[in-house]
């Protein structure tokens, strides 16, 4: 029976008439996973930079997303080609590199999600859920194919390089993550100053004027309508462990008293 691999991200980001919606998995949870890949989500990233994830998880991610054939990006913890390469080897099609600030670093990412003579992967799809085990012909030679590419723009230095880190040829597209970038700025917390929203709106036009996407993380609802509104072509706009928080606190709001609620305090 021939084993197929889902379209890449980038693919769905080419084929869709409008943004697409999706949102982080960072529990570390295959039963997280499995309900939000089943919610009609359009997309999740699974997240290995500030989630307690590891290959060993990340895998497992994959395996029980795979039923609903949801584009998943796992975030790598760092833009290092022997993690890349491990995270690669799971069975991720679709990578985003945190903290890319030049296009010299993004050309870094490109080596290594591609194979020599192009990259710098290393190869082992043999002994790995990429290749299927062995069972997919030909995958080494067309892997590249089947792995799409994001990087992410988190700081100032990396606005003023946008035009150049977005025209780098195998970079897909762009998320642009405002925590970091309002940090980066001296506004830290102020995701929603209009220095950082004019940034956010910057990396848009250098990645729309190179034929790229650009995505944000907008958790926030009206800064996430306003994104949408101002050409992002695809949003992250919750979590499994924000949903959960969010959601635990509103069923304690409505059913007891505040002067009852007991707080840790710092």
């Amino acid at each position: 029976m021939p084993i197929r691999l889902d379209p890449t991200f980038a693919a769905a980001l080419r084929a869709a008439d409008r943004p697409l919606i999706g949102m982080w998995l960072s529990a570390a949870s295959t039963l997280n996973a499995e309900i939000c890949a089943g919610s009609g989500i359009d997309w999740l990233l699974i997240d290995m930079e500030h989630g307690p994830n590891t290959l060993t998880t990340v895998q497992q991610q994959l395996q029980v997303i795979a039923a609903y054939h949801v584009p998943t990006l796992v975030r790598v913890p760092v833009n290092e080609p022997v993690i890349i390469k491990q995270v690669l080897d799971t069975g991720a099609q679709n990578l985003l590199v945190p903290m890319v600030s030049s296009a010299d670093e993004a050309r870094t990412a490109v080596a290594a999600v591609r194979y020599p003579p192009e990259g710098v992967r290393g190869v082992g799809s043999a002994l790995a859920r990429s290749g299927r085990w062995g069972r997919i012909p030909g995958y080494v030679q067309r892997a590249s194919e089947t792995i799409s590419l994001f990087v992410q723009i988190e700081s100032a230095d990396a606005v003023a390089a946008a035009a150049e880190i977005t025209a780098v040829d195998g970079v897909a597209g762009v998320l642009v993550g405002p925590a970091d970038l309002s940090a980066s700025m001296g506004l830290p917390g102020q995701q929603g100053h209009p220095d950082v929203v004019a940034s956010v709106h910057r990396v848009f036009e250098a990645a729309h004027a190179a034929g790229k996407k650009a995505g944000v993380n907008a958790f926030d609802p009206s800064a996430a309508d306003a994104y949408l509104a101002a050409g992002a072509d695809f949003l992250s706009a919750s979590a499994d462990v924000t949903l959960l928080a969010r959601g635990a606190e509103a069923l304690a709001a409505r059913f007891i008293p505040a002067s009852w609620v007991k707080t840790d305090a710092y």
